[in-house]
């Protein structure tokens, strides 16, 4: 039974990941809303919010995207290990 949770998580780590891809990454654009970016890649794994500079990370340290927002638009995008 304790492995169903797992198993579970697991899922969902994988159905996110399935979404950092080259081509979601380049559909990304400067000025796009948080919202918008979110229906490319999903919900973010995480975000921090510092002096009205949102940003967001959706992955893990060995395969991410991240997306810095100010004022809700993107302003600058990285990624690590998309393909």
């Amino acid at each position: 039974m304790k492995q169903l949770p797992l198993s579970i998580f697991l899922l969902l780590a994988l159905a996110a990941c399935s979404r950092l891809t080259a081509e979601n990454y380049d559909r990304i654009e400067v000025a796009m809303a948080y919202d918008e970016v979110k229906q490319i890649i999903g919900e973010p794994t995480q975000c921090d919010d510092v002096l009205g500079v949102k940003q967001c990370t959706w992955g893990d340290e060995n395969q991410h995207i991240k997306v810095s927002f100010i004022g809700g638009r993107a302003t600058f995008m990285t990624a690590k290990n998309v393909r």
